[in-house]
């Protein structure tokens, strides 16, 4: 992993490596300035221009309308910054007691401030976590990354169980109603209905509560075979 550290680059830099990372982390999509912007909430001729900077910071590989990918040095800066935002966020969690839905925008604003050094000590302090408070796999110190073996909720058979792996952080109402109904992280639920022509998923928790869940959040979950 790049021993340079994160703060050498600007916080626009920081972002756009992290959300490349994100897209490529939870998709097979191709990442493209689109499906950036759509993520970044900017338009596409701003990203565009923050992609070339990238480039000639030699940070990412991108011909014009074709893919984007991040360099290896542009990877090792996009995994200490997803180190960052995760050992945050778990930080938030279990020494705040802040609850999952209301540590993604914090973690967002504090990983750009807070110094290597705080980052190491909140590891230490945690005891080395290597799940967030939503699943997501913390990078080591090394950069060196486990991720559990899961696939996407969306593409679960009706009728079968499954245990709850990861959920996307992305959206804190959607975790909210998953918490409610005790569709958490560790949990087991029955897959007890699937409806292709609605897009739909039900799954039934433990509790016997049973969520429907649109296409959009069945892709947002990641889940395994118990």
């Amino acid at each position: 992993m790049d021993t340079v550290s994160i703060s050498e680059l600007s916080d626009s830099a920081q972002n756009y490596l992290k959300i490349i990372y994100g897209l490529q982390e939870w998709s097979s999509d191709p990442v493209t300035p689109s499906s950036i912007a759509q993520r970044a909430g900017m338009k596409l001729s701003t990203v565009s221009g923050a992609l070339a900077k990238l480039r000639q910071q030699d940070l990412l590989d991108h011909s014009p309308y074709g893919e984007v990918a991040l360099t290896e040095r542009g990877r090792d800066f996009a995994v200490q910054m997803v180190r960052r935002h995760r050992l945050i966020e778990t930080f938030l969690v279990k020494m705040l007691g802040y609850r999952w839905d209301q540590v993604h925008e914090e973690a967002d604003s504090l990983e750009h401030s807070v110094s290597d050094f705080m980052i190491e000590r909140m590891d230490q302090t945690l005891g080395y976590p290597t799940r967030d408070p939503h699943g997501d796999p913390i990078p080591a110190a090394d950069g060196t990354i486990s991720f559990p073996e899961a696939y996407l909720l969306a593409d679960a058979v009706a009728g079968s169980t499954v245990v709850i792996e990861r959920i996307s952080d992305a959206d804190s109402e959607l975790l909210q109603h998953l918490q409610e109904n005790g569709v958490v992280i560790g949990a087991e639920v029955e897959i007890s209905g699937m409806d292709k022509f609605a897009e739909t998923v039900e799954v039934r928790a433990e509790s016997g509560t049973t969520v429907a869940l649109g296409m959009a959040a069945a892709q947002a979950i990641w889940v395994s075979n118990p």
